[in-house]
């Protein structure tokens, strides 16, 4: 006798975050994209919405340096509701090179971290042991202990109502509290094609698009600020989801 299994298909109902949210894509060392979004954030929205970068502060663009100053400040003093910076795998490439320079520098240098210390004035170094635990010495008091402890302090996701927000995403076939910090921080392969099947919206960048977008469970934030000059944020509030780019 054969049985015919019924799937069905996942739901995806209206976005219900607890608070009106605005997801900031990938900045990738664009302080000045940052700047922009921020100000029409602030009319958009207004000051008291809940502001979620989903990571990759540093690399590839030229001011790495400042747009950790600036959320910091913004964290600190200069926004009304609350900031939440979620941790990206390139601030986890920067604190595996300052914990391990020789065996990982090579690695992050290759992936824009050339950019991130010359953004602190520090000029890139040969990939040998020496010169590379030489820039990690230089990188360490230029940023000083306390933002190396911001950046260490970096939660992996963050979850409002039914929005839930990491950096690549989340594995769909785990519970988003059982979530493996290599499937938040670098992505899971069936993330892209296998919606969730809890209805809960994953809201994530690292993956450029070249428009954002919000279909079958996810929200896609990162439209390569670095080289397009377009960094984009999703104004979530209830029952809507809509797209502020620069």
């Amino acid at each position: 006798m054969l049985f015919l299994q019924s799937l069905r298909r996942p739901k995806f109902g209206s976005f219900q975050p607890d608070r009106a949210i605005s997801v900031i894509g990938d900045l990738h060392g664009r302080s000045d994209l940052l700047v922009q979004v921020i100000e029409r954030l602030g009319e958009q929205q207004g000051p008291e919405a809940t502001l979620i970068f989903v990571g990759d502060y540093i690399d590839r663009g030229e001011n790495s340096a400042e747009v950790l100053r600036l959320l910091q400040t913004l964290q600190n003093q200069t926004w009304d509701g609350d900031v939440i910076c979620l941790k990206g795998n390139h601030e986890l490439m920067l604190l595996d090179f300052i914990d391990m320079p020789e065996e990982t520098g090579g690695f992050w240098l290759q992936n824009g971290g050339a950019s991130t210390l010359a953004s602190f004035g520090i000029r890139p170094p040969e990939p040998l042991p020496d010169a590379l635990c030489a820039a990690r010495e230089a990188l360490c008091d230029a940023m000083g202990p306390q933002s190396e402890a911001w950046l260490r302090a970096l939660p992996l996701s963050h979850r409002s109502g039914n929005i839930f927000i990491a950096h690549a995403g989340a594995n769909p076939h785990s519970p988003l509290d059982q979530q493996q910090e290599n499937d938040l921080l670098w992505g899971h392969p069936d993330f892209p094609k296998t919606p969730r099947r809890d209805g809960v919206w994953v809201a994530h960048g690292h993956v450029i698009c070249e428009s954002p977008s919000a279909q079958k469970g996810r929200i896609s934030v990162d439209t390569g600020a670095y080289a397009t000059h377009k960094l984009t944020a999703a104004l979530i509030s209830e029952g809507e989801c809509r797209f502020l780019s620069t």
